[in-house]
């Protein structure tokens, strides 16, 4: 049973993190989506709902994405997916429930850097940066190396560029998580491509450009994969040369979106 001693609703980002620092027990909310199933006790969950993170700004080289904005208002953005390739969509619509992706926040996603996330594997092959209160702006694929920290996430930034991007996934049923789930952006020198579920959190790799079944054949020998409860290591090794062959053909235009 999750339970809370005091609730706050933050009025300022520095009044959150004084009272995040304070104990190391004490939680930021998100859409607590997955907090309350855990069994704990926590002194003071501070709430960043008044902040004024939750919206997605556009500008001519970046799209500056709040924290607290949700799962369902990255799905239907138009813009932030068109020039997307649509990836960020495809990642979140089939998370759940349009329920839950209406409490599900992206900053808690990043900053959990979930195993299991979708959303933490798309954003990885784009080029941006998570801004935390503390720690300053931080590339998303230096930040998800990093140790866990006691700091906020207040915005997402990712930089706009020309190149092409892809996602794909596999899940036993619609609304289930995914077995893994991989995407891939091109750039100058070939192409990135990011593995999640593994069972473990999504890594990156750049690989100079290359025939498709040479990638394939790389990032499967690279990546390292693990048993759960919802796929064998054998099976998703085989997943990952199926999935990386389908988003390059993807990034490469030989099948249709």
């Amino acid at each position: 049973m999750l339970r809370i001693q005091q609730y706050v609703k933050a009025q300022s980002l520095e009044e959150a993190y004084t009272l995040l620092t304070k104990n190391r027990n004490n939680q930021i909310l998100g859409g607590m989506c997955w907090l309350k199933m855990e069994d704990r006790l926590i002194p003071c969950a501070i709430d960043l709902g008044d902040l004024g993170l939750d919206k997605i700004e556009e500008s001519e080289d970046v799209f500056t994405i709040g924290a607290m904005t949700t799962l369902r208002t990255l799905e239907t953005h138009a813009s932030l997916n068109a020039w997307c390739d649509h990836i960020i969509r495809d990642s979140v619509k089939d998370i759940v429930g349009v329920q839950l992706r209406n409490l599900a926040t992206l900053g808690g996603s990043l900053y959990s850097r979930f195993g299991f996330s979708d959303v933490l594997t798309a954003f990885l092959c784009l080029d941006c940066d998570v801004v935390l209160y503390h720690g300053g702006v931080i590339p998303l694929a230096k930040f998800v190396q990093m140790p866990y920290m006691r700091d906020i996430i207040t915005h997402v930034i990712v930089h706009k560029n020309k190149e092409r991007k892809a996602f794909a996934c596999v899940r036993k049923s619609a609304t289930d998580l995914s077995l893994l789930n991989i995407s891939a952006s091109t750039y100058e020198k070939g192409y990135v491509i990011c593995v999640g579920a593994r069972p473990y959190k999504a890594v990156r790799f750049e690989i100079e450009k290359l025939a498709v079944e040479e990638v394939c054949q790389v990032v499967s020998e690279q990546v390292e994969l693990d048993d759960n409860m919802r796929a064998s290591k054998e099976y998703r090794r085989k997943l990952v040369g199926a999935l990386c062959r389908r988003v390059l053909e993807q990034l490469e235009g030989k099948v249709c979106k």
